[in-house]
């Protein structure tokens, strides 16, 4: 099956006026999906800080979007291996004590390695959570208390389009994905009463740099658009535009839930 794509003019975000001067931390902000929502939140004037251990890319994503449109804060970058739970209390007690609380927690950063199931040791287990789902939890955890001080705040954990449609080679990280929109449950339930809400994102396939350099062949590319509903890929600037939505007062009666930007893709 054929399918014909149309190219589209650079995404405009709508402008949120209360995500100005928000201070704003993004997991995994160095590439790909995080450096879009890095520049989306940018440019809303929000106050961004973003964790990867990609330095170099980090380094020069926060020289770039420093210069961009709206931009009143640049955003600032921090270098911290999120599977080391003493180095993310140190750098969320940096942050804290530094640019102030956290006000919104972008749970993105993840690693979609591929594996066979006879190939997966214990280690490589404790390794796959490590990086995909207990970062997340702790992340939280960190910010919460700041966020029940002031009252309230947002919390976006990145989930997965992967386990729903069960697709191979990738048993322990649809694992840790699944979790998540469970954990972001729990989250909601348990820090409603301070005023936080807490959400889970859910990509597609979406067109970055790693993703069309380690597993989309042309083939692959033509398979998913024929199985999406709308025949275009999803960018990070469309992830990220949902994103800003969700951290703004607009969704301030959204919680609990799981929001798909995925062009619909219902099968493998």
């Amino acid at each position: 099956m054929t399918v014909a794509t149309t190219s589209r003019a650079p995404l405009v975000y709508a402008t949120y006026p209360n995500l100005a001067g928000k201070r704003v931390v993004v997991t995994g902000g160095g590439t790909g999906i995080g450096a879009a929502i890095v520049d989306a939140f940018a440019r809303q004037g929000a106050q961004v800080v973003f964790l990867d251990i990609a330095e170099e890319a980090s380094h020069a994503l926060a020289a770039q979007v420093a210069t961009g449109a709206g931009v009143a804060h640049p955003p600032r970058f921090l270098r911290c291996d999120l599977t080391d739970l003493d180095a993310v209390a140190a750098t969320f007690a940096q942050i804290e004590r530094e640019v102030g609380a956290v006000e919104i927690l972008i749970n993105n950063a993840a690693n979609d390695n591929r594996h066979q199931v006879h190939e997966v040791t214990p280690q490589y287990w404790n390794d796959s959570l490590a990086v995909n789902l207990r970062h997340q939890f702790f992340c939280a955890q960190a910010v919460a208390p700041g966020m029940k001080a002031a009252g309230g705040g947002v919390i976006l954990n990145f989930g997965s389009i992967s386990w729903h449609l069960a697709l191979d080679s990738l048993s322990l990280y649809m694992t840790a994905k699944a979790a998540i929109e469970g954990l972001t449950r729990g989250l909601a339930r348990d820090l409603g009463n301070d005023g936080i809400r807490v959400n889970t994102i859910i990509p597609g396939s979406v067109k970055t740099p790693r993703q069309m350099a380690l597993w989309h062949s042309p083939e692959d590319e033509a398979n998913i658009l024929a199985a999406q509903c709308l025949h275009e890929r999803v960018e990070p600037e469309d992830v990220a535009a949902l994103t800003l939505f969700l951290a703004s007062d607009n969704a301030g009666r959204c919680s609990g839930r799981d929001y798909f930007v995925d062009a619909g893709w219902y099968g493998a």
